[in-house]
């Protein structure tokens, strides 16, 4: 695949001149075995929701800006910094959202220029569809690991990501 952009081979120093990482501490080992089991959830979770979403004749990634919406109109700039998407990705989904019957645009009255999604009744229909299959089974997996430890999975997560959001875009 060619991005157009033009490739030089890097040029590496020898082995032995390359410059050591800091020793690991202990949260630093714990954090960074978090991020990999997190990388390895998102793999699972997607998967899921791929499943999930086809109760609704959708797919997993039209089911998350959907579910960006499912509250109330929102720019596509707003669902993905809501979704964790980019902006791009949630525009390419939308657009397809709207061919389909699913959603629709409205004007904003707040920027002319960045419309609002919004569900109609056939993309409401696919979330009702989605939560007939998706509550029991949500119910399913919090009655196997348990209310208490899903509340401190989310406080745990959310200062997870609150931390990573302060932090500079370079690590020192």
């Amino acid at each position: 695949m060619s991005t157009g952009a033009q490739t030089r081979p890097v040029t590496l120093p020898p082995r032995e001149d390359w410059p050591q990482p800091p020793a690991r501490t202990k949260g630093g080992e714990l954090l960074t075995e978090l991020i990999a089991t997190i990388f390895r959830l998102n793999g699972v979770l997607m998967d899921v929701a791929q499943e999930l979403a086809a109760a609704g004749g959708v797919t997993a990634a039209w089911w998350q800006v959907l579910g960006g919406v499912v509250d109330e109109p929102r720019s596509v700039a707003d669902i993905a910094r809501r979704m964790g998407m980019t902006r791009q990705g949630v525009q390419r989904v939308a657009d397809l959202l709207v061919e389909r019957g699913l959603a629709e645009y409205r004007p904003n009255p707040a920027h002319r220029r960045a419309k609002l999604l919004s569900l109609t009744d056939a993309g409401s229909w696919a979330i009702q569809q989605i939560a007939l299959v998706q509550r029991p089974w949500a119910d399913q997996i919090a009655r196997e690991l348990g209310a208490n430890k899903l509340h401190e999975a989310l406080l745990t997560t959310r200062q997870l990501i609150a931390v990573l959001e302060t932090t500079t875009q370079h690590p020192e």
